[in-house]
């Protein structure tokens, strides 16, 4: 088992027609990311073509070669057309507060905010809006989580490490991907980096409450 995200997550990336958005919806494809669309009301009914190329503990599900992922013009669209239970939101820090409200409301699992530089009065109001909707919001400005051999939401190395027995929570991104490396003999259920800013999301609490729960981590 594993705690927020597994194989059967499907996801949305908002901002995907984006610079940012693009690379890292390519490499999370290439980790076995289950990537059903994007969303870009500028640019919807377009669909995005990546060059995948598998790696990590999940490349023997990857088939390498063109993957095309339609974008939707909002993500309740995408929910519609692709049972999509989880978005990963790439847009600048202006628009950050609109995407993720909008993902609330649109009744979505599980958020991942991957944008850095978010005023601290928007994210208060995402943040709160979560919380009474009862939506697992993971961020801002963190690197995302994966849960080796299964799925990547965000901007985390997918090849650093495996699947094991240990869970990992940390506000350092930089110090998320370096405990992976050191420990990758032992390997990980699930990695999560929750921020490093003064609101987020999902807590250190919130996270060992669902290691804690989880038969299969057990460190």
């Amino acid at each position: 088992m594993t705690i927020f995200l597994d194989s059967d997550s499907l996801v949305l990336v908002q901002g995907m027609t984006g610079a940012e958005g693009r690379k890292h919806t390519r490499r999370m494809l290439s980790a076995g990311t289950r990537i059903v669309g994007g969303v870009n009301p500028r640019k919807a009914g377009t669909t995005l073509t990546f060059e995948v190329e598998g790696y990590g503990p999940a490349a023997q599900r990857v088939r390498n070669g063109d993957v095309e992922v339609p974008v939707f013009g909002t993500v309740a669209e995408g929910m519609a057309a692709t049972g999509a239970n989880t978005t990963v939101i790439f847009v600048p820090p202006a628009f950050a507060k609109d995407a993720a409200l909008e993902a609330i409301d649109a009744g979505i699992q599980t958020i991942v905010v991957i944008t850095e530089g978010i005023p601290v009065a928007d994210t208060t109001v995402f943040v709160n809006r979560a919380l009474e909707a009862g939506v697992r919001l993971i961020g801002p400005n963190c690197p995302g989580i994966i849960s080796p051999g299964q799925s990547n939401v965000g901007i985390t190395p997918a090849d650093i490490t495996g699947p094991g027995r240990i869970g990992l929570v940390s506000k350092s991104g930089t110090l998320t991907y370096q405990l992976m490396y050191e420990l990758r003999d032992i390997g990980f259920t699930t990695c999560l980096g929750i921020g490093g800013d003064p609101v987020v999301g999902t807590t250190h609490i919130d996270a060992l409450e669902a290691f804690e729960a989880d038969p299969d981590t057990e460190l």
